[in-house]
């Protein structure tokens, strides 16, 4: 940290140690993994596998947030500031919007993971097995970049920063 020479402002320094580009390509396979996951649940389960997953979406949507906003707040880290909704590709739902510790962004998203695949096995029971379905398979697309990052950008050390723009991810160290 170095501060302003006039006194009224902090900077801080980080070093880019790697950065992720997300191509054209990777957005379209991206884009197009819903669209076989519908093909195949019409196919295979219901008709009406289209509406459950357009149903799914907003609810695993809110799911993931409570997830996020909860974790983040029983471990003491400033949400309102830091966190906002996306809807910005690949990083769609809760994301953070500065630079995130590594080791935050992981536990948030270890979390979100786990007790977001146990609440579609809740419905197993009352909801149709189309919807069930579609609200698992929805809440790992929306997770599948966030963990492609996590898996590329593990340097084996977790004191860096994140750092997630539309076109990249990128790990810096402090």
């Amino acid at each position: 940290m170095e501060a302003n020479p006039k006194g009224s402002a902090t900077f801080y320094q980080y070093k880019l140690i790697q950065k992720i580009n997300i191509s054209n390509r990777m957005l379209r396979l991206y884009l197009t993994l819903p669209l076989v996951i519908l093909l195949l649940e019409t196919l295979f389960l219901s008709r009406l596998s289209l509406l459950y997953f357009i149903i799914a979406a907003p609810v695993v949507l809110w799911i993931q947030y409570v997830i996020s906003h909860s974790v983040l707040i029983i471990t003491g880290n400033r949400v309102t500031k830091k966190w906002r909704y996306s809807f910005r590709l690949p990083w769609i739902g809760y994301m953070p919007d500065q630079y995130i510790s590594f080791s935050l962004f992981k536990r948030v998203q270890l979390h979100n993971f786990w007790i977001g695949l146990c609440i579609p096995a809740l419905f197993i029971v009352w909801a149709p097995p189309a919807f069930t379905l579609s609200m698992a398979l929805f809440h790992l697309w929306l997770l599948l970049p966030r963990f492609f990052a996590l898996f590329r950008l593990n340097l084996g050390h977790e004191q860096g920063m994140l750092k997630f723009s539309p076109t990249d991810a990128s790990y810096y160290s402090q």
